[in-house]
């Protein structure tokens, strides 16, 4: 029983880390900018499709004919080769091996462009305006995005393997002190959980240690104070929607060994984010992540079949249930400032 627990909590942690990003985003643009971004799903689908392709680049071939080897009806034997490995060797052998982690390079400019972008274009137009009029508009962007991917990509799901090193599993009980080979976990999972940690500690070092970082948390407590004291908060608060849009598409990238990228992927994670966000406190980052974490482990243990058995679906519900008793005992969420969803 001890080592189903552990390895329910360790599946917490990981899938926790994906809502944690998730919802760190979408509280950067609530906090700085004041706009309920139904369209941060679609970012994190975006990022996924970086990995991707990144990865069809990667692997275009060439083809040449070896006449010295004949396939069963006689002919020459075709020989594909990817560009990269017959550029680089064994070297493009590596990139092509190591795609996901290294599309992170691409990942990075792409988002942020993608997401400054969207805040000059489209976002700026509703920052007065109603929060059920933000919402429509960046549905609407979350839609026109997906049938974007949908029209280059395809409609199935694309899988993408993980570095061969990193294709097998982490002998945890070795580690905690029992019997070796007792209790194991996917290495790309503990991977995509330190990986999480690293995103959010990054940014929450940002926020708290630079010059930059305290304007931005300043102009989030006060942003009429911090502008009177000749600061573009605008072009910072830009900055910030860049940076939440590179924090969902990382997540994005990293995410795709676990679940194979399709269209729908942002659609499926926006509707959990958003739960946690509110049940973290709306533009409080410390919430969202703690709840994100928090309702990553609930949905993990609740998907034990001795859970199931008892009750039946409780798997498929368990997130929304824990959000109506909090937002019934506290409606500002667990971290939330006074006064944020709460009269």
């Amino acid at each position: 029983m001890f080592d189903a627990i552990l390895l329910q909590f360790l599946n917490g942690l990981d899938k926790g880390g994906a809502y944690a990003l998730i919802a760190l985003g979408l509280t950067l643009v609530f906090g700085t900018l004041g706009v309920v971004n139904f369209a941060h799903g679609a970012l994190f689908m975006l990022g996924a499709f970086c990995a991707v392709a990144f990865r069809q680049i990667l692997t275009l071939e060439t083809v040449t004919i070896d006449p010295t080897q004949l396939n069963p009806w006689g002919q020459p034997l075709e020989i594909r080769t990817p560009l990269v490995q017959g550029w680089f060797g064994d070297f493009g052998a590596v990139l092509v091996d190591w795609s996901v982690p290294v599309s992170i390079l691409l990942a990075i400019p792409v988002m942020a462009l993608l997401g400054i972008a969207f805040e000059r274009g489209l976002i700026k137009h509703f920052y007065k305006r109603p929060h059920a009029e933000q919402i429509l508009v960046t549905f609407g962007l979350a839609i026109v995005l997906q049938e974007i991917v949908k029209s280059v990509f395809g409609a199935n799901p694309i899988p993408q393997p993980m570095p061969a090193a990193l294709q097998g599993a982490a002998d945890i009980g070795a580690l905690i002190g029992l019997t070796p080979g007792v209790i194991t976990y996917p290495l790309w999972r503990l991977v995509y959980f330190l990986f999480s940690l690293g995103i959010i500690g990054g940014v929450f070092a940002f926020l708290r240690f630079t010059t930059f970082g305290m304007v931005v948390r300043a102009g989030m407590a006060d942003r009429e104070t911090v502008g009177l004291l000749g600061i573009n908060i605008s072009r910072r608060f830009t900055f910030m929607f860049g940076l939440a849009s590179v924090v969902a598409g990382l997540a994005g990238v990293m995410y795709t060994p676990l679940l194979p990228p399709n269209y729908h992927l942002g659609m499926d994670f926006l509707v959990l984010s958003f739960v946690v966000v509110v049940v973290g406190g709306m533009g409080s980052l410390p919430g969202a992540v703690a709840a994100g974490f928090l309702l990553g482990i609930l949905q993990s243990f609740a998907s034990m079949t001795e859970v199931k058995a008892i009750v039946p679906g409780i798997d498929q519900i368990i997130i929304y249930l824990v959000a109506v008793v909090i937002l019934l005992v506290r409606p500002r969420g667990l971290l939330g400032r006074r006064g944020v969803m709460e009269a």
